[in-house]
């Protein structure tokens, strides 16, 4: 009702709009009381509402500044900074794995804990970190959002406008070919003389005179030509791909190397919610990764992976190939998650190490 009532006020605020009240009969509220409410509410609302922008002594207000949050500047504010909010945070150098001390973590962690909630002057650097913490978070997912959608449009659109009416027109109508490789080949023969097999076997089930070897072979005709135009489409399209990835590539590079401060808070953002999930939750993450891509049963999805590739871009599936990148590659991966537990995970969360290596066993 208080609320109601000061917008209610601010009405009568112009000077014709108060003679016109007092000809209407309308009592005017007292200028004091409004000013008093007003500094009321800009005391409280200063607590809770970041400036970003600049005023000059004439009181024009400029447009927003473009804040640019820095993946070093986006810490919680340490116990001596929150007792002398006048001083200038420093920025943090140091990693979470390159910090050691005496004192367990966890107990210097709750007596920062203790000093922030007595401290009074505490509530501006909360929320303060919040905002950081929350800025973080949007860069970090519209990043990530960004390095799935842009090589992906830039696959689809460059297929079809460019790379495309490109192929349709240097390749040649009479000579083109139809099969890309020898497996593309068996496959169509398979599958024409399934159907040879499936007329024939028709023509003996059922009712109707047994076809004459040239009705079959007028048949077979027309199957192969509807095969044979099934194919020459998946080699052309085979083609676009090849050329659509590497425009792709291309635009996910140039990407990359345009958004080194959003790949910079990315890492932190990671960075903070990998080492901020419990013991538990860390070996159940690490279990499952290294099953899937390095387990027993992984080499299968591998292969399927290598198979799907080569079928995107017209290869032949070369199996002495596969067998070697499953027999290497994973292997590889393995090395990287027993070193990442060893040098990082084992420093920083030594009961994470143990507890996965309890759910492993």
């Amino acid at each position: 009702m208080r609320l109601t009532e000061f917008k209610a006020s601010r009405w009568f605020s112009n000077e014709s709009k108060q003679k016109a009240a007092h000809k209407a009969g309308i009592e005017y509220p007292n200028p004091s009381l409004i000013l008093e409410k007003l500094k009321f509410i800009d005391d409280v609302t200063s607590k809770y509402t970041n400036y970003d922008y600049e005023t000059t002594s004439s009181a024009v207000v400029k447009k927003p500044q473009i804040v640019q949050v820095e993946p070093n500047e986006i810490v919680p504010a340490s116990p001596a900074q929150l007792s002398n909010p006048n001083k200038e945070p420093t920025p943090k150098k140091r990693g979470k794995t390159d910090t050691t001390g005496i004192l367990p973590r966890s107990l210097l962690s709750t007596i920062s804990r203790l000093q922030i909630e007595l401290d009074p002057t505490s509530e501006q650097d909360v929320v303060k970190s919040f905002r950081q913490a929350q800025k973080r978070t949007i860069i970090s997912i519209r990043f990530i959002l960004l390095l799935i959608i842009v090589p992906l449009l830039t696959h689809q659109i460059s297929k079809i406008l460019v790379v495309g009416p490109l192929v349709d027109r240097f390749k040649g109508t009479e000579t083109e070919t139809v099969f890309l490789n020898y497996q593309m080949e068996e496959e169509a023969l398979v599958e024409l003389q399934r159907f040879e097999e499936k007329v024939k076997f028709q023509s003996l089930i059922t009712n109707t005179p047994t076809l004459s070897p040239q009705e079959i072979e007028n048949q077979m005709r027309e199957k192969a030509i509807e095969i044979a135009e099934e194919f020459r489409e998946e080699s052309t399209n085979a083609i676009k791909n090849v050329f659509a990835d590497i425009v792709s590539i291309i635009a996910f590079i140039w990407f990359l190397l345009v958004s080194k401060p959003a790949i910079a808070v990315l890492k932190d953002f990671i960075d903070n919610i990998v080492y901020g999930l419990s013991d538990s939750a860390k070996a159940f993450i690490i279990i499952l990764f290294t099953d899937i891509f390095v387990g027993f049963h992984s080499p299968h999805g591998w292969e399927v992976i290598l198979e799907g590739l080569s079928r995107h871009w017209g290869l032949p599936e070369n199996r002495d190939f596969i067998f070697l990148f499953i027999a290497t590659f994973p292997v590889i991966l393995d090395t990287i998650f027993k070193y990442w537990i060893f040098r990082y995970l084992n420093r920083i969360s030594p009961s994470a190490v143990a507890t996965y290596r309890n759910m492993n066993e």
